[in-house]
């Protein structure tokens, strides 16, 4: 059953997601080679409390860290761990955090220093796929508009769409309907409203979209061990617009990076 959310309501999802946010903007400070993602999740965790929100992720479904930190070819659902980065990984992290009672949940891939040309071309490609899903979140289209989109860019370039992993509905459960594929068919599943609260995550994959769930119980790789990106961000329809709840300006403030691909979606 999908809940539609007030104007009240959007406003306290968008203070869960911007604190998500800003926690992401304070670790892309600390990412670099030698680093642990340990490290990152106890800097994460202190970092979401003493702003007055709970770690959304740990406990969940017995998941064991405040972060999701997936390198290289892990797709999503790493588990932190002692283990250094490396110059040219990539790290993707995924948090969610409970504040007033709702929920944010946002997700960047980094790059740890620096990093090969095709592996610049996947994260530029899944980062534009997202903002193409959210341009797809048009009142009146349909869910499988926004997968279709995604993968038809995605595919055009090359890549692998996962199709085992999917966005969410967002708001006082962090996995709420409708389920948000990143493939599909125009004009198909529930139909986009007002008051509509979205993750919207694109998993894609340098090669093969066909994934491996590993015995830990939580980690998915590609299964050719190919590279893969993944970028998340919650938004809201509201007064017939499209608008991000969430954003990536704290991380780019933190890197130097100049960026306008925001200003269309501003709340």
């Amino acid at each position: 059953m999908i809940t539609i959310k007030n104007l009240e309501e959007l406003f306290l999802i968008k203070e869960s997601s911007q604190l998500v946010s800003k926690m992401l903007g304070m670790l892309a400070l600390e990412i670099s080679p030698g680093r642990d993602t340990l490290y990152l999740d106890k800097l994460a965790e202190e970092f979401l409390r003493d702003n007055g929100g709970i770690p959304a992720f740990l406990g969940l479904y017995d998941f064991p860290n405040t972060l999701c930190v997936s390198t290289n070819e892990q797709v999503v659902h790493g588990i932190p761990n002692h283990k250094p980065l490396y110059e040219g990984d990539i790290v993707s992290i995924d948090c969610g955090v409970l504040l007033n009672g709702y929920y944010g949940d946002v997700a960047y891939t980094f790059k740890v220093g620096e990093i090969d040309a095709p592996t610049k071309k996947l994260l530029e490609v899944t980062k534009r796929s997202l903002y193409i899903g959210i341009s797809s979140c048009n009142i009146g289209n349909y869910i499988g508009d926004i997968g279709h989109n995604i993968q038809n860019y995605v595919e055009e370039k090359g890549y692998g769409v996962v199709r085992e992993l999917v966005g969410h509905g967002l708001g006082k459960k962090i996995h709420e309907d409708p389920l948000i594929p990143n493939y599909g068919r125009k004009g198909l599943g529930e139909e986009l409203v007002e008051g509509m609260v979205l993750a919207i995550e694109p998993m894609i994959n340098q090669g093969t979209h066909r994934v491996k769930f590993h015995k830990d119980g939580w980690t998915v790789t590609t299964l050719d061990k190919q590279v893969s990106a993944h970028f998340e961000h919650n938004i809201a329809l509201i007064n017939e617009r499209t608008v991000l709840l969430s954003t990536y300006n704290y991380i780019y403030d933190s890197l130097g990076i100049k960026s306008k691909e925001e200003e269309p979606f501003i709340f």
